[in-house]
């Protein structure tokens, strides 16, 4: 047998301890920045096995180091712990019990096979080559997220190339997606106040309706995309809230507008913020009012290595994982991610395991039913644990 072999069949014996531990964080869930006691209970794991902790960042992020005290790559494993502030609409006998707060996205998965796959690699450590750095982070959902403030206090100091894996509830349970490139949007988000003049509905002559100059200014932001982004390129400009609430019988004089900007090229989001910003100072003009714009730059586009994800697709194909039944290309995904941030450093790959319910319904990420097939997990590790020893003996 040889030490792949023996790993992927240790982690099949370990099955039901990485849904038991994925169930308990489920049960358990805490919202980016406040995750005490998660960070906790991960951490008494890695106790027990007698692995020296490093905590790191501003929030509760920590990794440990895996030496095999010899020669080879140092490569980085990254899983995210943080909940989302979704009330859980499942009937599951490990639901959420916190009010208000749900494992919505699968980051207790990610953690819980992260978690086994460390611990077996820990148990067989002299036999490995080089180093791998296990990385627990938090608040990936929340900018400024968890990753940036990891990378500033040295989480990947003497870190060759690191990898992640998100759990996809759109992607069947048997699959792995792996996209070369630019593989996840850059993300930005931004808050506008307008400040006209307030005054009785009947007059508004004699006042300065920062309402409809509000609503210009929605149907205005569309016009970037639209006339000014290469129909070759990816953006979006989306409005997600428009607070004017007042009186039927009054002209308002503050609304505030909150937005949301993707992009797939970083070119495209400076672009993209120059529009707003001149849309802005001209509407100024055009009605007479007061703005002030909070503009948030944040998560960058995350961007895939070409070798690395060609490496993986070759390992993860050679490795005919019978719970797999194809490795392919899903192409770009919408969503942002703050792994991006790693990947920005050094080399990165980050790939997807579908997640989705056997009889195929829909529980997309971040709705009160999202839902994880709990087969992908052992599918997740034994990926991960491919692509790990096919890096450090290539």
């Amino acid at each position: 047998m040889n030490l792949q072999e023996e790993l992927l069949n240790k982690l099949k014996e370990d099955e039901t301890e990485i849904i038991r531990i994925r169930r308990h964080l489920h049960e358990y869930p805490e919202i980016s920045f406040h995750e005490k006691e998660t960070a906790t209970y991960i951490k008494k794991y890695y106790q027990q096995l007698g692995c020296p902790i490093h905590d790191c960042g501003d929030g509760y992020g920590f990794y440990i180091d895996i030496d095999s005290n010899t020669a080879g790559p140092h490569l980085a494993l990254r899983a995210d712990f943080d909940a989302l502030a979704v009330q859980e609409n499942n009937n599951l006998s490990f639901k959420s019990k916190h009010p208000g707060v749900m494992h919505a996205c699968g980051h207790d998965g990610h953690t819980a096979y992260l978690m086994v796959l460390a611990k077996n690699l820990w148990q067989i450590k002299d036999k490995l080559r080089g180093k791998i750095r296990i990385i627990h982070q938090p608040a990936e959902e929340i900018s400024p997220g968890g990753a940036i403030s990891m990378l500033k206090d040295g989480v990947l100091d003497g870190i060759d190339q690191i990898i992640g894996l998100h759990l996809m509830s759109s992607m069947p349970t048997s699959m792995i997606g792996i996209h070369k490139g630019e593989t996840q949007t850059g993300r930005a988000s931004f808050e506008i106040k307008l400040t006209g003049k307030g005054g009785h509905a009947s007059m508004p002559h004699l006042s300065n309706d920062a309402i409809v100059a509000g609503a210009y200014l929605v149907t205005m932001l569309q016009t970037i995309v639209s006339r000014r982004i290469n129909p070759f390129d990816t953006a979006s400009v989306t409005i997600g809230s428009f607070e004017g609430v007042g009186s039927f019988n009054a002209i308002k004089e503050n609304v505030t507008l909150k937005g949301d900007v993707r992009i797939m090229k970083e070119s495209t989001r400076k672009l993209v913020k120059s529009q707003i910003f001149q849309l802005v100072n001209g509407l100024q003009t055009s009605f007479n009012i007061k703005a002030s714009i909070n503009y948030d730059d944040n998560y960058p586009v995350l961007i895939n290595n070409e070798q690395l994800a060609n490496e993986a697709i070759t390992a993860l194909t050679k490795a005919k994982l019978p719970e797999v039944s194809t490795v392919m290309d899903p192409g770009p995904q919408d969503p942002s991610e703050d792994f991006s941030y790693f990947s920005q450093n050094i080399p990165g790959l980050f790939f997807y395991v579908g997640c989705m319910a056997a009889d195929q319904t829909n529980h997309p990420h971040h709705s009160p039913d999202f839902y994880v097939n709990e087969n992908s997990l052992l599918i997740a590790a034994k990926a991960a644990a491919i692509i790990t020893l096919h890096t450090l003996f290539k």
